[in-house]
């Protein structure tokens, strides 16, 4: 019982670490401030703005905003997940890592958590901005703005893991790039993916029924239009489902990245 509660106590020390060095690499970089000071410079324009004095148009700029949110999110997330373990292996100060009692494992997984948590904290302050740009306007938040950040922490939380697993297995450009395309073509394709693959002919409507049930849903975690034009709050059991579906989407890239590594000669 004792020997657990050490290994337990071992295990925390080694995770918040992990967890807390993953962070501050995110944050002592310079892109990251960057991004905050253009998103101060362009959606709180946007969000605040009334186009031809409509009120009522002032919603698209909303949308406008929130789209922009998800560019600057998805960069960040990214570029977390892609940095992890290359420069490591560059700079080859893993070995210091695996010198101490250490899983692969259990490293890949305490610094992804801190990759995590350091996109959640940019998403956090983007979207404190767009909430505080809205009420400085006069308008009241809503549930839906909060489902929509819930299911957007979601979102980040699979693409890091993404980028996470192409850094292991491709170079980082092509894992950047590959990463992007498929997160961005998913978020704005994905929804018509199944009615492509109807109307294709044998060929493309096999390949898009394959990209369909493999490819990451992007799409699932978008609440941008019902939030804007008030299209009501999302069913708990949706929302657990979609949540779901990001936690088993990233256990699952996490455990091919974990087997990616563990066969990795170091």
């Amino acid at each position: 019982m004792e020997m657990e509660t050490v290994k337990g106590k071992t295990f925390l020390r080694q995770m918040r670490s992990l967890v807390g060095l993953s962070f501050l690499e995110l944050w002592r970089r310079n892109d990251i401030f960057a991004l905050l000071v253009l998103a101060l410079a362009v959606m709180a324009p946007l969000s605040m703005a009334t186009p031809f004095g409509a009120h009522g148009a002032s919603r698209y700029m909303d949308e406008a905003a929130l789209l922009l949110i998800w560019g600057f999110s998805l960069f960040i997330s990214l570029g977390a997940g892609a940095r992890l373990f290359p420069p490591e292996f560059e700079s080859r100060t893993v070995y210091p890592l695996f010198s101490k009692p250490i899983s692969r494992g259990r490293l890949l997984f305490g610094k992804y958590l801190g990759a995590v948590a350091a996109s959640w904290s940019a998403l956090a302050l983007f979207y404190a901005l767009f909430a505080g740009s809205m009420l400085l306007r006069g308008a009241s938040l809503s549930v839906e703005l909060f489902e929509a950040a819930v299911l957007h922490f979601a979102f980040v939380a699979l693409a890091v893991s993404i980028s996470l697993l192409g850094s292991l297995a491709v170079t980082p450009s092509a894992n950047l790039t590959l990463s992007a395309i498929v997160l961005a073509s998913m978020f704005f394709f994905g929804r018509k993916l199944p009615d492509y693959a109807a109307s294709a002919p044998a060929p493309a409507s096999w390949l898009a029924n394959i990209a369909y049930a493999v490819a990451p849903h992007a799409e699932f975690f978008d609440m941008r239009q019902r939030m804007i034009h008030g299209w009501g709050a999302v069913d708990g059991c949706v929302m657990l489902a979609v949540l779901g579906y990001a936690a088993v989407y990233s256990g699952a890239c996490l455990a091919l990245a974990a087997l990616v590594l563990k066969r990795k000669r170091i």
